[in-house]
């Protein structure tokens, strides 16, 4: 029997690597798939590529399903994120100029506090900053107004944001066009190898457990293609399993970095998916644990909760009711499609679609359909806890 394929719009990430492993490695094929990987230049490309029917599933920013539910942005065709593709992954990085005032206040870039990074970015500041983000409603946005709203920069109000799709980061920030960015790997990386910043912090130093990507189709096919859906679901579960494995990210860059894909040297790319960054043009190298997730800790579950921690933030800042907000972001993100999916494999499922967001200080065991699963930390910077519970 022919393979189905499935034309899926995706940005050239690190955090595309389960669709890319999920067609290379066979995970699609064994569930009767072939994914046409599209890529596009652009987060606004992949949205308009998905809702004009140009592809049938797409690796999105985890705040777009919600902010078109929320009625911001878009051309009002609905999504719904089937699963998370990968948490965490993204950096915060400064120009060389802004490094050496970092320096100049007493920063050393242990790349790990986010309190004390963002005290001395604020000191540091020449003005009024400038920042790229890949996107106005995307996790490296709600991560920076979150960080810099708490240590008493009000943002967006006191910053200048600025919209830089990823692969352009480098050449804004060595244009003098921004003085820092948050971006998704590699292209932090390749800023600092081509010499024209260093990194101060990554986003998971932020929010631990932040879902970075969805596996997003339009509202629609997902209620009419329910089969379809299933096994697109399960082939990309079964690629981020694969990539949780400790042995899988030399094969993965090598993979990543191929010239239809990231056309990046895999040695680059393999240090995001170790959490062994470099920092710096002299070298400097950081250990960070849970850089990126695909499959540890349930990482791929589309948590309601965290799309309702979303759904208040756009509210927040836009000025929309944020209970309406709440209730409208609930609906997006498909646990119900996912369970629906996964039930038939190994998959240990929570058994509750909802959860605090940043209140596990450690690693916690929870109820799951097998009884084994545990969930990763998952901690905001300052130690607020968002309860969806309690409106």
């Amino acid at each position: 029997m022919r393979p189905t394929t499935l034309s899926v719009g995706y940005i050239p990430l690190i955090d595309a690597a389960p669709l890319i492993v999920a067609q290379e490695m066979g995970f699609a094929a064994e569930e009767g798939l072939s994914l046409d990987l599209k890529p596009a230049p652009s987060w606004s490309s992949v949205r308009d590529m998905l809702a004009f029917g140009r592809a049938d599933a797409a690796h999105m920013l985890s705040p777009v399903p919600v902010a078109t539910a929320l009625g911001l942005g878009g051309s009002g065709v609905q999504f719904a994120a089937l699963s998370v593709l990968s948490m965490n992954g993204n950096v915060i990085g400064v120009s060389n100029d802004l490094a050496a005032r970092l320096r100049d206040v007493g920063h050393g870039f242990g790349f790990d506090d986010a309190e004390k990074a963002g005290r001395d970015l604020i000191k540091a500041a020449n003005g009024r900053l400038r920042i790229g983000v890949p996107f106005p409603f995307s996790m490296h946005a709600e991560l920076l107004y979150y960080w810099l709203s708490a240590l008493g920069l009000p943002a967006p109000q006191s910053v200048d944001i600025r919209t830089v799709p990823p692969p352009l980061m480098g050449a804004a920030i060595e244009a003098g066009e921004i003085d820092a960015f948050c971006v998704g790997e590699p292209w932090g990386s390749q800023a600092v190898e081509h010499g024209g910043g260093e990194l101060l912090l990554p986003g998971c130093a932020i929010w631990s457990a932040a879902p970075e990507k969805v596996l997003a189709v339009r509202a629609d096919w997902a209620e009419q293609e329910q089969a379809l859906m299933g096994r697109l679901i399960r082939a990309v579960w079964r690629a981020g399993r694969w990539l949780g494995t400790a042995d899988s990210p030399m094969l993965a860059s090598e993979l990543l970095s191929r010239p239809e894909y990231l056309d990046l040297p895999s040695e680059m790319l393999e240090r995001a998916l170790t959490g062994n960054m470099v920092i710096s043009a002299q070298g400097d190298a950081r250990r960070v644990e849970g850089f990126v997730e695909f499959y540890k800790g349930a990482a791929s579950f589309p948590w309601r909760s965290q799309a309702e921690w979303i759904g208040t933030q756009l509210a927040a800042r836009t000025g929309l009711d944020r209970e309406a907000a709440q209730r409208a972001a609930h609906g997006v993100f498909r646990s119900d499609l996912y369970r629906q999916a996964l039930d038939s494999t190994s998959a240990d499922l929570p058994g509750a679609s909802s959860k605090q967001e940043g209140g596990l200080s450690v690693p916690t065991a929870v109820a799951s359909k097998v009884g084994q699963l545990i969930l990763e930390k998952n901690q905001f910077f300052d130690g607020r806890v968002f309860d969806p519970f309690v409106k």
